[in-house]
């Protein structure tokens, strides 16, 4: 074997790594954000989570990419360690399908249907389809199918590469005595493991291995332990991506290694038991393709079987091994984790990413919700817990837009380039009601701490107008929280009324104020905390037409300024009747 045959290797690996890696893109973007909802949703007992490991892992063609989306999903609270154990399971079956339809490549027949199953036939005719798809066709969905194919077409490419680069192989004998090498279980256990430490990927291993079989010198006695040590060496992925996580993470990456140990361990003592008792007749025979394919996937079904029901021991051996410090707090109660190791599926780092800023709404409305009370009775403690809510949602106004910023690096589909740039813009309005109901709290201090008096007209009258803030906060979280368009189209017109509201009680204080009813200072913070509470409804209204526009899904060429301005010339029916009912509900409080 020269050094041109070890390049083509090279090359071929290369490939099928390549091929395999953006097949596996194409079907996950082809997902979308269903896996999120799949993944979170259909863990409810073992057997489902199983299951459910082994379709993600089937389609997307790597185990340790599932598994390094579990440890993420578990760093982020998403998952529960418990949960996340059935989808390890799952993953190593799942995994096995890369290897059987490589198998493909064994098939020898003179029928012609039987013959256009074979790999070579299919990766051309897949390529040249998926470029056609690809390239002439605009839709998501017939993109990333294309893709899905082009990335079959390089895989079979890549194998092809590596199986002509060994041919040289079957005359060498120095490769004959490594075979013989490592027909040792403890030896070929820990080759299996190395080469696929190195390469991340046991479904490339085992393609690897299927590579050697046309040598016809890979035997079953030494294809076995091999095959089971690179069970246990895809576990490098998840272990180094686990590092920096929590501690659940940890475990869950734990899980995985000792799911992968404890079932090579025992099916290796199988097998060997068997073979010294009674002897299996094939154990010295060239193995096949095929035959690598079938006991990978028996061997995967056969251990995941054998642990399901130990499930909640590989738990409790995880928890036993990476302990919690007494006192020591998982993560923080108040802010969610943006898991780096979900940027690797954008569509649930989107989701992610919308918790945490659903939770910052949350977090605005609760504050203006607890301020407006101290204008008028003032408590210390209050005043902690809002300052309190308010340092989350500014830590969440730093963090958030840095993970969508390295969400835009990753390919997104429109949808979701729109949705970043909606929680982009989002991520300000949010922050921007935080800052004003803490003005409202300042100002209640303030009231406080100068014993100033509000006359008893300027109280009703807040006490109107928060009513109308606190209606215009709850349409603008919900909406956004729902989906919901016909719910932000409700948003605009209480704005407006808010406004006319702000303007009529301006001029009333002023008359109040010449007629010497109010005191000046009080004058003074009077109209500041109208000022706050009137930009709080501006921002509700930013955000509902940032609503309108995603979901309308016309995010890039929406006009805001055009769609407020059809609205305040009257031309919409609905928003007339709308400012009609708002106007009497609130502003009419204030007129008498």
């Amino acid at each position: 074997m020269n050094f041109f045959n070890f390049l083509s290797l090279a090359g071929g690996l290369a490939l099928f790594l390549y091929g395999m890696n953006i097949m596996g893109s194409g079907l996950e973007k082809l997902a979308g954000s269903k896996l999120e909802i799949i993944l979170t949703k259909m863990t409810s007992n073992i057997f489902k989570s199983v299951l459910l490991g082994a379709l993600i892992t089937a389609a997307i063609q790597s185990s340790s990419a599932t598994t390094v989306i579990v440890v993420g999903l578990v760093n982020s609270g998403i998952l529960k360690l418990d949960r996340a154990v059935g989808i390890i399971m799952g993953a190593n079956i799942g995994t096995t399908i890369t290897a059987q339809i490589l198998a493909l490549g064994d098939i020898s027949s003179d029928n012609f249907l039987l013959q256009l199953l074979k790999p070579t036939a299919l990766s051309p005719l897949f390529a040249a389809l998926g470029i056609v798809l690809f390239m002439f066709l605009k839709s998501n969905k017939s993109k990333n199918l294309g893709q899905i194919l082009i990335g079959f077409g390089i895989l079979f490419t890549g194998m092809k590469a590596m199986e002509t680069a060994m041919e040289p192989l079957r005359t060498m004998p120095q490769f004959t005595n490594l075979m013989v090498t490592l027909s040792n279980p403890v030896l070929g256990v820990l080759a299996g493991a190395l080469v696929t430490a190195v390469i991340q990927s046991s479904s490339a291993s085992v393609g690897i291995l299927q590579a050697i079989s046309s040598t016809s010198q890979l035997k079953f006695s030494t294809a076995i332990p091999v095959i089971m040590g690179q069970n246990i060496g895809t576990c490098i992925t998840a272990i180094i991506s686990s590092v920096g996580a929590n501690k659940n993470a940890k475990r869950a990456a734990a899980v995985h290694l000792y799911f992968n140990i404890i079932g090579s361990a025992v099916f290796l003592t199988g097998v060997y038991a068997f073979q010294y008792t009674v002897g299996f007749d094939f154990w010295n025979q060239a193995i096949t393709r095929g035959d690598i394919a079938n006991f990978h996937t028996i061997f995967n079904i056969v251990t995941t079987l054998l642990l399901i029901p130990f499930h909640k021991g590989l738990c409790k051996l995880a928890e036993l091994s990476i302990r919690s410090k007494k006192g020591e707090d998982e993560q923080s109660p108040e802010i969610p984790m943006l898991d780096e190791r979900l940027l690797m599926s954008p569509s649930l780092a989107i989701e992610q990413s919308r918790k945490v800023l659903t939770l910052m709404g949350s977090y605005a409305q609760k504050n203006f919700s607890r301020a407006i009370p101290q204008l008028f009775h003032y408590d210390h403690k209050v005043g902690d817990k809002v300052n309190e809510y308010e340092a989350a949602i500014d830590k969440m106004e730093v963090i958030l837009p840095r993970y969508l910023l390295k969400l835009t690096d990753k390919e997104l589909s429109d949808r979701e380039s729109s949705s970043v740039s909606e929680m982009f813009r989002l991520v300000t309005e949010f922050e921007r009601i935080g800052d004003y109901a803490i003005n409202v709290l300042e100002r209640g201090g303030e009231i406080y701490d100068k014993k100033i008096t509000l006359s008893e007209t300027a109280r009703k009258e807040l006490y109107v107008l928060n009513d109308a803030i606190g209606e215009i906060i709850e349409l603008a979280v919900t909406s956004f929280n729902n989906h919901d368009i016909l719910l932000a189209r409700t948003i605009e017109p209480l704005e407006q009324c808010i406004d006319k509201m702000k303007e009529m009680l301006k001029t009333k204080h002023i008359d109040r104020l010449k007629n010497g009813e109010c005191a000046i200072d009080a004058g003074v913070i009077f109209l500041e905390i109208l000022t706050n509470l009137e930009r709080i409804a501006d921002h509700c209204s930013n955000i509902a037409a940032y609503v309108i526009g995603y979901e309308g899904e016309e995010m890039d060429d929406f006009d805001a300024h055009e769609y407020r301005q059809t609205l305040h010339d009257g031309h919409e029916e609905e928003y007339n009747r709308l400012y009609a009912f708002y106007k009497e509900k609130y502003a009419s409080q204030i007129s008498r």
